[in-house]
């Protein structure tokens, strides 16, 4: 019948009222139709084919004589990968990096900071016990003088596939550089300048309970360590007691000696950036309200710097630019929400981000609005093996740990097209 459309098509050829069969449009094998009513007036405005079961065949037919290509995806290992791992979390980061290559199938190579080889050896060593064939995980240990030349070479070998990277941004710079000569798959996990926030709202104790752990563990030496702590001006006089009051109950000594609660930092220049930021702090206007922001010995041995806490910090001070990797630590004073993004963001960096505040509308602004690959909710813990670690910006590219984000990291998608036909025999 006639279109009874209450209204013009701008194209008429849509208006349809037969079945479509394999590219046919057809009427029921009986002929009969039924109306489509307009529920405006009651009246019939079109009429479709009344499709019985004996129409069923006909469509199935069809159906199964639909084109035979197909598309096939298969992942597989990169080859073998290269891990250049730091000194802060020896065990921690081949681990890290190692499980997802080996669970991607790939073989590694990794070279331990000179500063704490041997527990990667060790780990080599057990796995070798556990008995993994030769050749899946190698270690290759060196000197801090022939790091840079060993490191080179272990990027740009045409064997290696993937490097995977913790450390500095300056020093990650340098191994994007040497892959992208290769073109080579590449996971930088670099600097952090990571902001700790605490809103008047906030369950104070809490929040510098974390502060405590996030700030101080490692004597600082962590690239997810707080760096600068925002606290809003109505709480920032209490927040600061408070923490002066529990980071002086540290006992500074060697971590081997039993009764230390908080131990050495591990290289010379660790102290020498540790001292240069207290001093740029100081010589702008800000507080040293605990510790004394210098060097120490033990006994005329060892790296020592005791929790150096400094208040009247601003935006233009060495610590708010850099990151301090040591006990360090600088409160700055914000009044409202839209100033402590503001500063929070005020980095060329983004691992992590720490937030803490009762208002949960608050939080879930900040968790989108915070430029980080890692944000902390009421929690200094940001990071889990089940979730993806890794920041943006010149933190870096890539994800480690976290379900199927790590192992994809080392793996490359291969697509197959497929003629069904083809594989039919002759007849």
């Amino acid at each position: 019948m006639a279109s009874l459309l209450p209204f013009q098509l701008n194209d008429p050829t849509l208006f349809h009222q037969q079945s479509l069969i394999h590219g046919h449009w057809t009427t029921a094998a009986t002929g009969q139709s039924f109306d489509v009513v307009d529920p405006g007036t009651g009246e019939v405005w079109a009429q479709c084919p009344d499709n019985g079961p004996e129409d069923v065949d006909v469509g199935s037919i069809s159906a199964s004589t639909a084109p035979d290509r197909r598309v096939l995806v298969i992942k597989q290992p990169l080859g073998v990968a290269v891990a250049l791992v730091p000194w802060n979390f020896p065990i921690a980061m081949i681990l890290r990096k190692l499980g997802a290559a080996l669970a991607a199938g790939c073989t590694m190579v990794a070279k331990p900071s000179p500063e704490s080889p041997l527990t990667c050896l060790v780990l080599a060593d057990l796995a070798l016990r556990a008995g993994f064939p030769p050749g899946v995980f190698n270690v290759l240990t060196t000197s801090l003088e022939k790091t840079p030349a060993l490191s080179e070479r272990m990027c740009v070998h045409p064997l290696v596939k993937k490097v995977t990277f913790t450390g500095s941004t300056r020093v990650g710079k340098i191994v994007a550089g040497l892959c992208a000569k290769g073109l080579k798959k590449c996971t930088l996990e670099l600097g952090g300048n990571c902001p700790f926030v605490i809103f008047d709202d906030a369950d104070l104790d809490h929040a510098v309970a974390q502060l405590m752990l996030l700030k101080w563990r490692h004597a600082g030496q962590a690239c997810i360590s707080a760096n600068r702590v925002y606290v809003q001006a109505g709480v920032y006089d209490e927040v600061v007691s408070l923490f002066k009051k529990q980071t002086s109950q540290f006992v500074i000594g060697r971590g081997a000696t039993v009764g230390t609660t908080l131990g050495a930092v591990t290289v010379p220049s660790g102290l020498d950036k540790a001292e240069d930021q207290v001093e740029d702090a100081v010589s702008q206007g800000a507080s040293v309200v605990l510790g004394t922001g210098k060097r120490h010995t033990i006994n005329g041995k060892g790296y020592f710097f005791a929790p150096t806490i400094l208040t009247g910090m601003t935006a233009s001070m060495k610590l708010s630019r850099e990151e301090t990797f040591g006990p360090v630590c600088g409160l700055f004073k914000f009044e409202t929400e839209e100033e402590a993004i503001k500063l929070a963001n005020d980095t060329s960096l983004g691992l992590a981000t720490y937030v803490f505040s009762k208002d949960s509308d608050r939080l879930w602004r900040l968790f989108e609005k915070m430029e980080a690959g890692m944000i902390g909710l009421n929690t200094g813990n940001g990071s889990a093996a089940e979730s993806p670690f890794g920041g943006i910006k010149e933190s870096g590219y890539g994800k480690e740990s976290g379900k199927d984000v790590a192992v994809n990291e080392y793996l490359i998608s291969k697509t197959g097209t497929l003629t069904v036909a083809s594989l039919r025999s002759r007849i």
